[in-house]
């Protein structure tokens, strides 16, 4: 019969290793449920959005929709961030393309959306430029080459990888060019000329190299992963399946006279609760859990 002297180091280390891995897989845990819990908000506001009543007026038509296998038009100008004048197709034709909307001036979702970008871009292994390309159209026809250059200043930095500059393009539009890019793709957005922002949906669409979407993606964090095997089907020119919408919506609201701030403040208190709930479920469980072991190893000796 093993002695207890023989068996305590592998308790006790047991019993240390729950005790102080605890904390990082609490923790792990923790940010998953925060995660979910945000997949929830936007559960919730896409499904505010089937009832126009419950959106502000700003929102009632805005969407994302997936337009599958759909040809963009490729000889649309725009300009690019140094004020020349280009056309889509100059992009296509040989790799795959990562199409994402923002205007330059907003403050709200777009700066995160582009911020996803970089992250997810980092953590593959294809170079934008070598093995795609990526393009950031303007929506607002405001929006001018100057602020097109200095967002891609940032962004290219951010992502630091070289060459860069020739595989990420920053694009601004006239008013007619940009309605027929968005409207080929299923992104609708809407203006408010009483707080002169946009109302919009955020995500990402793959192109193929013929200029065909292949995959959306929504929101503004992406899987490396999927991203990954998004472009190698694009570069074969594979359409994806649809995919269930969890939009994200940017809009500056009145938070004191607009009913959509009061639905956004609920609906996230709601949701810390839940993770609070989560997060206190997994740490008694995991407490209770040690002690299980420690009584069934005591009550081996």
């Amino acid at each position: 019969m093993q002695c207890e002297h023989e068996r305590g180091p592998a308790l006790n280390s047991f019993t240390t290793t729950v005790r102080w891995g605890l904390p990082r897989i609490a923790f792990k845990y923790w940010f998953r449920s925060v995660g979910m819990s945000l997949a929830f908000v936007t559960v919730l506001l896409s499904g505010a959005g089937a009832h126009d009543d419950a959106r502000p007026a700003a929102l009632r038509d805005v969407a994302f929709d997936q337009k599958l296998n759909q040809q963009i038009p490729l000889d649309l100008s725009f300009r690019d961030e140094t004020g020349a004048r280009v056309e889509l197709h100059e992009y296509f034709g040989r790799k795959p393309v990562i199409l994402n909307f923002v205007y330059y001036k907003c403050r709200d979702l777009c700066p995160l959306l582009l911020d996803g970008v970089v992250r997810t871009l980092r953590a593959i292994s294809f170079d934008a430029g070598k093995e795609f390309n990526v393009l950031t159209v303007s929506f607002d026809a405001r929006d001018d080459a100057a602020l097109a250059a200095a967002k891609k200043q940032d962004f290219v930095k951010r992502y630091a990888r070289q060459g860069a500059e020739t595989g990420w393009h920053f694009l601004t539009g006239d008013q007619a060019a940009i309605e027929k890019l968005t409207r080929a793709v299923g992104f609708r957005y809407q203006y408010d000329p009483q707080t002169g922002e946009f109302g919009h949906a955020t995500g990402i669409v793959l192109l193929t190299p013929q200029g065909k979407t292949s995959r959306y993606f929504y929101g503004i964090e992406f899987s490396p992963r999927d991203l990954r095997l998004g472009l190698i089907e694009a570069a074969a020119s594979k359409i994806g399946t649809p995919i269930d919408q969890l939009l994200l919506f940017c809009y500056h609201y009145d938070p004191v006279t607009g009913k959509y701030g009061l639905l956004i403040a609920n609906v996230i208190k709601l949701a810390g609760g839940v993770t609070v709930l989560l997060l206190g479920g997994f740490i008694f469980a995991m407490l209770r859990r040690e002690r299980s072991h420690a009584s069934a190893n005591g009550g081996a000796a």
